[in-house]
């Protein structure tokens, strides 16, 4: 059973919009790491996982993610909000704004859409923890030294 306060977590609030920043934070609500698909590959482990203290780890992870999505949703749109034509086009922001206005669409920053075949649950307790690990490892802190080398996007 889950209990939902009508609060977020951490607050967000975000005073100035910037779509260009948004396309990009887009992909942590729906990109194939991204918290709906943490809180789904969670939630739907835990039935095959054959140890009740796992189990209620992984209960309790899932429903943390969806806290995460609820965030995440929260900058997207925070971000998005009261945007000009002239702001939408300027920041690239257009091809996600035809389909989508400002509506907050579980996508990847490359446009795809969430889909389920982005998290595996196998019901093999190694499987489904190795699956979990590597998709935590790209939300991580720590990036690995190309990534670091990157320029920054915005």
């Amino acid at each position: 059973m889950f209990i939902y306060e009508k609060k977020l977590q951490y607050p967000v609030k975000i005073a100035t919009p910037n779509p260009k920043l948004a396309a990009v934070i887009i992909s942590q609500y729906g990109g194939p790491d991204g918290e709906l698909g943490a809180s789904l590959r969670y939630l739907s482990q835990r039935y095959s996982m054959p140890y009740a203290e796992l189990k209620g780890l992984l209960t309790d992870i899932g429903t943390e993610e969806l806290g995460h999505l609820e965030m995440i949703g929260a900058i997207v749109h925070q971000l998005t909000r009261n945007l000009s034509e002239e702001d939408i086009k300027k920041c690239g922001f257009d091809a996600y704004f035809v389909d989508h206005t400002a509506g907050v669409y579980p996508t990847a920053a490359s446009g795809f859409p969430w889909n389920a075949a982005s998290m595996a649950v196998k019901g093999d307790v190694i499987a489904d923890l190795t699956e979990d690990l590597a998709a935590d490892a790209t939300t991580a802190k720590e990036q690995p030294p190309f990534q670091k080398a990157r320029k920054p996007l915005i």
